[in-house]
């Protein structure tokens, strides 16, 4: 998937995957995709949540269980208004 902007967050336990996201996407324009990998399995839900909470979308979720640690890949568009 394309993105203009990536933030990694592995090794980083809640709530720093979604304060380092929320504090990224201030930084990017309008309706750009931000991706974001972090290995805290909360983040799952806590992405939902937060996205909700806002009005960023979720584009794509995906686990790459590859990794030495389990990834969790999220594309975030910034919200437009």
């Amino acid at each position: 998937m394309e993105f203009q902007t990536e933030l990694d967050a592995r090794g980083l336990k809640c709530p720093l995957p979604i304060l380092r996201c929320k504090k990224a996407l201030a930084e990017v324009d309008a309706g750009n995709v931000l991706k974001v990998v972090t290995t805290d399995p909360g983040s799952v839900k806590d992405f939902q949540a937060f996205c909700k909470q806002t009005g960023h979308e979720i584009l794509d979720m995906a686990e790459n269980a590859d990794a030495p640690q389990k990834e969790f890949i999220f594309h975030i568009r910034k919200r437009t208004a």
